[in-house]
């Protein structure tokens, strides 16, 4: 696309309005919070969150803004709440639920339940919470449909987190979309990858809409995306379409999911600026292979964490050369596919 769509305020604040305001956006692991009145912020398109599980069990997303003055109610990033929220500046405090419960010093008619904290629609899929700051959205299960069928394999809900890096690039978010959607780089930028994953060995079976992607042949039957190739957990399922592939899906606009035999991995994109993007990176395995003797998640972990930051390198590359008088936009090779499919789909959403 022209250099506008990754330099240009204004298609920026188009893209906040038309898409990151308007669809479902992930938000980490339910998992996460365990107990009731366990909470924690998250940073989303400018605004910050507080997830908390209530009293009943149900994770909640609140906007960390008190009805009265528009206080941050919280500054810790994650805890537990004793009893309530409370807000630091006039107490005013509100439960788990985010009903105000506590009005310091106010008329004796006033009318708490007009003044409930804010809510943002959030929603739960195989173990994966999604939130949606705008609007009434479609359900999650509905959106997230087509992957859902793909996924049974896995046992996505099952799974715990075994590791998480935290990656700022600076570079467009669309970059990193289209960097992932595609292997033609990967004999020149990931030799060891490609090792394991012949980059020709590859195929697409959702070609067009939100979610993106498909199976690449693994290189040896027991074999994973290790350092040594090898898996460093049992295999997730005695499903053959589970064993001997990779499956890479990109779900827009913020989220990667790589299947492999033996372990998850997930990219939760943010994007922080025009040309700077957050990227938390997560490695999910089945709960008894985290509690067995000599689990080591390491040849899993170094491996992405390579190839991870080789991909940001290249991508904030690419931001700079765009930013150039000399940029044009070049042609996809038949490798680039899903690539024009994204830029078609983006540019309708866009408008």
């Amino acid at each position: 696309m022209p250099a506008e769509y990754y330099r240009s305020p204004e298609v920026y604040r188009r893209e906040s309005e038309t898409i990151f305001h308007r669809r479902w956006l992930p938000a980490g692991r339910a998992d996460a919070l365990t107990a009731p009145g366990e909470y924690r912020l998250l940073e989303l398109e400018g605004e910050q969150l507080i997830l908390v599980r209530d009293a009943g069990g149900q994770v909640r997303a609140h906007f960390n803004v008190c009805r009265h003055r528009g206080t941050r109610l919280c500054e810790e990033a994650q805890g537990r709440f004793a009893r309530s929220i409370r807000c630091p500046y006039h107490g005013w405090t509100y439960d788990w639920r985010g009903r105000l419960v506590g009005a310091p010093n106010m008329p004796a008619d006033f009318d708490k339940p007009s003044y409930s904290l804010r809510p943002a629609e959030l929603a739960e899929w195989a173990g994966f919470l999604f939130v949606h700051l705008e609007g009434d959205p479609p359900p999650l299960a509905e959106a997230l449909a087509p992957l859902a069928q793909r996924c049974t394999g896995w046992r996505l809900a099952e799974l715990r987190v075994a590791h998480q890096e935290v990656y700022e690039v600076a570079a467009n978010w669309k970059l990193l979309f289209q960097n992932y959607s595609e292997c033609y780089h990967c004999p020149t930028l990931h030799p060891h990858l490609n090792r394991l994953t012949p980059y020709r060995d590859s195929s697409n079976d959702l070609e067009e809409g939100p979610i993106l992607g498909g199976p690449m042949r693994l290189e040896g039957a027991a074999g994973s995306m290790t350092v040594g190739g090898s898996a460093c957990a049992p295999p997730l399922s005695g499903d053959p379409d589970v064993a001997g592939r990779a499956y890479y899906y990109t779900i827009f606009p913020g989220f990667f999911l790589s299947l492999f035999p033996d372990y998850v991995l997930t990219h939760r994109l943010e994007r922080l600026e025009i040309d700077r993007t957050r990227v938390t990176c997560q490695w999910l395995f089945a709960p008894e292979a985290l509690g067995g003797t000599g689990f080591d998640p390491g040849p899993a972990v170094e491996f992405w964490d390579l190839t991870n930051r080789q991909d940001w390198h290249i991508c904030e590359l690419a931001q700079q050369g765009i930013g150039s008088r000399a940029y044009v936009p070049g042609p996809y090779s038949d490798l680039e596919s899903m690539l024009g499919e994204f830029d078609r789909y983006y540019l309708g959403v866009l408008g």
